[in-house]
């Protein structure tokens, strides 16, 4: 019986060794914390929610699975640093160094990114909906459509007229993207801008020989022509206004 039970303690004291319960040096991060000075540290898998870390130098460090969310990284220096799996939800990111900085798998969504460079950057399957300042280089024109898609649907026309416009900056013949910032600016009733942009987008639909994207700008051009019988009392709904261009505009994300 002792034997049994010896064995069972010495099982469970080697699980418990060998099972540490953080993986980042906690020396570390008091040294983060008090200096802001941590170039090459091993911070990985660290609660650093909410921590104001502007300006800091973090060169090199491992911040693999780290959880920064709302954290202040504005100005830090980040280059070459490790954030693969990190949550970085929310962070102020403004004027912060990336060059060569692995955002592979990271957590940007609702992130603050003004003035960053996101050139040289491991971007590979990093979430940046809902991101603020996006730059251009860090996603293709159909994920900004798609994200302009989902930030109508939530109710906010402006945000999501950042999001095509964005779009549209890196391609300037993507008609979906058009029709999509003409019905935010119907919502804003903005109908001038609105008929622009579906004779726009009823235009490259067209040279595009694309019947069906065609038949729903016209449809949308026809909408806007008609006259108006009474001041709306409130902003038309971003996807109910018309129905056929709803499902058409979805069906460009597929």
């Amino acid at each position: 019986m002792k034997v049994k039970l010896i064995t069972i303690i010495a099982f469970l004291t080697t699980f418990y060794v060998g099972s540490p319960a953080r993986a980042g040096d906690l020396e570390h991060t008091r040294q983060l914390l008090a200096t802001k000075q941590c170039e090459g540290c091993d911070l990985s898998g660290e609660g650093l929610v909410l921590a104001n870390l502007s300006g800091a130098n973090l060169r090199g460090a491992n911040l693999s699975g780290a959880n920064l969310s709302r954290a202040n990284l504005s100005e830090a220096d980040l280059s070459g640093a490790n954030l693969s799996g990190a949550s970085l939800f929310g962070a102020n990111l403004s004027g912060a160094k990336l060059e060569q900085t692995d955002l592979s798998g990271t957590d940007l969504r609702d992130a603050y990114l003004a003035n960053v460079d996101l050139k040289t950057a491991n971007l590979n399957g990093t979430s940046l909906q809902g991101a603020i300042a996006i730059p251009t280089q860090a996603a293709k024109p159909e994920e900004f459509y798609r994200w302009g898609i989902t930030q109508g649907q939530k109710g906010d026309p402006k945000g999501a007229i950042s999001y095509f416009n964005q779009a549209l900056s890196l391609n300037d013949k993507y008609a979906p993207a058009y029709m999509a910032r003409g019905i935010a600016r119907y919502q804003l009733l903005d109908r001038m801008g609105a008929m622009q942009d579906a004779q726009r987008a009823k235009w490259l639909f067209l040279r595009q020989r694309n019947n069906e994207g065609y038949d729903t700008a016209q449809a949308f051009v026809q909408q806007l022509q008609a006259p108006q019988t009474d001041t709306p009392k409130s902003k038309p709904n971003f996807f109910n206004f018309l129905g056929g261009v709803t499902s058409i505009l979805l069906r460009f994300l597929l």
